[in-house]
Formats: structure tokens, C-alpha cells, sequence
């Protein structure tokens, strides 16, 4: 089944050294570009000031707002592709590649246009500060710029994923990431530009790892290759792409708001403890991608075997990937557990911002494998083609409880650690309610024929 060096056959040989081979680049890409958009932080926050720095950061949930919808339809992407790849329908596969391009464009070009024209009432409702309002609204104009050079890097990288190639992506996001810290100094320090070099080095950086990723699909075998005269919108696919992917989006939005729910509770601990959680929230940042990292090869090796009509390896591959998640996060969390004192010291000096952190961290490292369960059990289930379920069931029981713990039982026990007993709480209730649902669909693939309505 392999076409190149850089694919992975997921559908035979041993499970465990291939999804390490697959997972691990994009641990070290998530990770890498969280350390690039700290560079960014670092280099506003040092050499352009406070407002500045706090103009930059006043954007992240506006963006991630607005490009989550369309990260998860990438992620149908991806499901779509290595169905037909593994099942050898290379026809189809071609035009769910040029689906998803068109897909990319065009949603690429909605952000840009929409967030132009809401970047300022968007802003206003954030509460963003007057002082700060008008550098933030530069910066997200300039940012909005790249979108469509962001969206089809990042279907191109789904794409390359689904045929088990998560090296040269990887590559092409060092190059991108070197060259935009390259540029922020240059452009910040040397040039005095402040949020606008930051947002001219994200773009220019964006721009470098789109046409590397849509240059290596021009170049690729004809199941993948890129061909001009067919991008178009294939109506079929698009149905089985959004249908996987919008849910996913929508999932992502609505916890990244639990999230926010959660950071009203902290602020009323004041500004100490909202530093603490911030320097916490960054090292759970190297915990999640990490553990998603994992939850995408369960995704694109469940769907790569459920294409080859693998159905018991389906099994054997979600159980690989659980334990590869355990494995990981407790690693991981354990550094953060044992180191974290050192770690939050990192972002600041006062004792008392480092002991909110480490009640934070006390609660949520050393259990963050459960995080890794709850999200590798619905990648399971999307790489089944199951997308809506999943995302109903993790909204209620990731949601539906920190609302109850926010709401209901916080005010009677004002205590950080408390508070934060609602993360594992919340894992554990989604982790048992996805299970279920796991086994419920699990069970239509124990024959030796699925139809194609209980595939997609």
C-alpha cells in the first residue's frame, strides 16, 4: 500500500511501533508551535511592551473561535481520505483531496472577509480594554491575511496524515517556525513595528508552510495529487466531510467556552491565581497536544483499516492507542507534577502565583491521561465514520458537569483545588458515556461485511 518512504502502511504489521512513528512528529510539531507562538508573546512582550503583548494575547480565543469549525472539517477530511486510500478507491480519494482543497480556499477566504468585518464589535464584546482595543484590531486584520495560507496548510497536513505521512509536515512547520521567530526579531526589534511585525511574520510564515505542504501534493501520487482542472466540490464527500467535521468543530467550541466558564471562577481569586492558571493553562498546552497527537493516529488508523475492512484490527487499534496515551501523559504529567514549581517559575517569581499553579497542576497532571482516554475514544469513533454522537456525549459530560461542579457546588466550597477537581471529574463522566457508546457501534463491525450507509 505504500507509495513512498514517507507513508505509513496502517493496516498490517505490528500496531504499536507504527503509531509511535506516526504520532510522534506531531507531537514535536504541536509542540514546536506552541513554543513559536510563545517567541511571538516573548518577543511583543519584551521589546514592543505590555499593551502590545496584551493586544497579541487578546486574540487567541477570538481566533481559535473562528478557525475551529473549519480545523474540524480537516478533520474529516483526513477520515474520508484514508478510508479510500486504504480500500484502494483511488478515484474517490482524488476527489475528496480536491473537495478539501476547495473546502480550504474557501473557508480560508470566509475567515479573512468575516473577521474583517466583525474584528472590532468581536473585540468590543471580548471586553477587550479601550487602550488596547485599536492594536488588537491591527493585529487581527493583519493576522486574518493568512488565513487562507493557514487553512490549506493545515487540510494539505490532513491529507498527508491520512496516508501516514506526519514527517514532512513536521519538517515544513520547523522551516516556517524558524523563519517567523526570524522575522518577529527582525521585524519587532529592528524595525519598530510592534503587533504588525508580529502579524507580518505570522503571515509570511503561514504563506512558506502552505506552499511547501500544496507543492509536495502537486508531486504526489495521482490518488493525492493536486491537479488544477479538477478542484472542485464533489457534493458526496462534502456531505461525509462535514458531516464528521462540523461536529468536530463544534465540540472544540463549545469546551474551549466551558473553558471560559471555568476562567470567570479563577478571576474571582484575583490576579494572583489568574497568573497561576495562566502558567498552568500553557503546560496543559504541551499535555494536550501530545495526547491529540495519539487521538489523530487512532483516527486515521481506525478509518485506514475500517476502508480495508479490518474491523477486529479497529480493536486492536484503539487499545494500542490507549495505551500509548497512558504511557505519554503520565510521563508528561508526572515532569509537570514533580517539576512544576520550577516549570510555573518560568512565567513568574512570586510564590504566591506559583502555589495557585501547583494546586492547579496537583489536580489535572498526574490524572491527564484520562483527557487522553476521553479524546482518543471519539477519535476512534470518527475514524468510524461517527462524528455527531461523540461530540453530543463529550459536551454533556465534559460541559454538563463543570457547568453543575461551576454553578452548583463551587460556591459552596470557594477553594482553588476544589474547583479544579472538576477537570478529572468531567473526564471520568465522558470517558464512561463514550465508552458505551463505543461498544454500542463496535459491534456492527463484528461480521465480515458493513454496508456502505453504516460506513459514512
Amino acid at each position: 500500500m505504500k507509495e513512498n518512504r514517507f507513508e505509513i502502511d496502517m493496516c498490517t504489521g505490528a500496531l504499536m511501533p507504527k503509531l509511535i512513528s506516526f504520532s510522534l512528529p506531531l507531537m514535536f510539531s504541536n509542540a514546536l508551535q506552541l513554543l513559536f507562538n510563545a517567541v511571538d508573546l516573548i518577543v511583543v512582550g519584551r521589546f514592543a511592551g505590555s499593551q502590545c503583548l496584551a493586544a497579541v494575547g487578546s486574540n487567541t480565543a477570538l481566533i481559535n473561535i473562528m478557525t475551529a469549525l473549519f480545523m474540524g472539517l480537516s478533520l474529516g477530511a483526513n477520515v474520508c481520505a484514508a478510508r479510500f486510500y486504504a480500500s484502494r478507491e483511488y478515484k474517490k480519494m482524488s476527489e475528496v483531496v480536491h473537495t478539501s482543497i476547495s473546502i480550504a480556499v474557501i473557508s480560508g477566504a470566509f475567515i479573512l472577509i468575516f473577521g474583517q468585518l466583525i474584528a472590532h464589535p468581536a473585540l468590543k464584546l471580548l471586553g477587550t480594554p479601550d487602550d488596547i482595543i485599536n492594536l488588537s484590531k491591527l493585529y487581527l486584520r493583519i493576522y486574518l491575511l493568512g488565513t487562507p495560507f493557514s487553512m490549506l496548510y493545515n487540510f494539505g497536513a490532513a491529507i498527508l496524515r491520512a496516508v501516514g505521512d506526519t514527517k514532512r509536515p513536521m519538517i515544513f512547520l520547523i522551516i516556517a517556525g524558524i523563519v517567523n521567530a526570524g522575522l518577529n526579531v527582525f521585524l519587532v526589534v529592528v524595525f519598530h513595528m510592534d503587533v504588525a511585525g508580529v502579524a507580518i511574520a505570522t503571515i509570511i510564515s503561514q504563506l512558506i508552510s502552505c506552499v511547501l505542504v500544496i507543492r509536495v501534493l502537486f508531486k504526489s501520487p495521482d490518488a493525492y495529487k493536486i491537479k488544477m482542472n479538477e478542484l472542485k466540490i464533489h457534493p458526496k464527500h462534502l456531505k461525509n466531510i462535514v458531516s464528521i467535521g462540523v461536529p468536530a468543530g463544534l465540540q472544540g467550541i463549545v469546551i474551549n467556552a466551558s473553558n471560559a466558564m471555568l476562567q470567570s471562577s479563577v478571576n474571582s481569586f484575583g490576579a494572583n491565581a489568574m497568573a497561576g492558571y495562566t502558567a498552568a493553562n500553557n503546560i496543559f498546552g504541551f499535555l494536550y497536544t501530545s495526547a491529540n497527537s495519539i487521538t489523530q493516529a487512532c483516527m486515521s488508523f481506525t478509518s485506514q483499516n475500517l476502508g480495508a475492512g479490518k474491523y477486529k484490527r479497529m480493536k486492536s487499534v484503539l487499545f494500542n492507542c490507549l495505551i500509548l496515551e497512558t504511557v505519554v501523559c503520565l510521563m508528561l504529567g508526572a515532569v509537570a507534577y514533580f517539576f512544576g514549581d520550577k516549570i510555573i517559575g518560568i512565567y513568574s517569581s512570586s510564590p504566591v502565583v506559583i502555589e495557585y499553579g501547583l494546586q492547579i497542576l496537583s489536580l489535572t497532571t498526574l490524572t491527564y491521561f484520562l483527557c487522553g482516554y476521553m479524546d482518543c475514544i471519539p477519535g476512534a469513533l470518527r475514524g468510524m465514520g461517527h462524528s455527531a454522537v461523540p461530540m453530543i456525549l463529550s459536551i454533556i459530560g465534559t460541559v454538563g458537569t463543570r457547568i453543575v461542579w461551576i454553578y452548583g457546588i463551587f460556591p459552596h466550597h470557594r477553594d482553588m483545588k476544589f474547583l479544579f477537581i472538576s477537570y478529572p471529574a468531567s473526564w471520568i463522566a465522558t470517558i464512561i458515556m463514550q465508552s458505551i457508546c463505543y461498544f454500542i457501534i463496535i459491534r456492527k463491525f463484528s461480521g465480515d461485511t458493513v454496508s456502505e450507509s453504516e460506513v459514512l
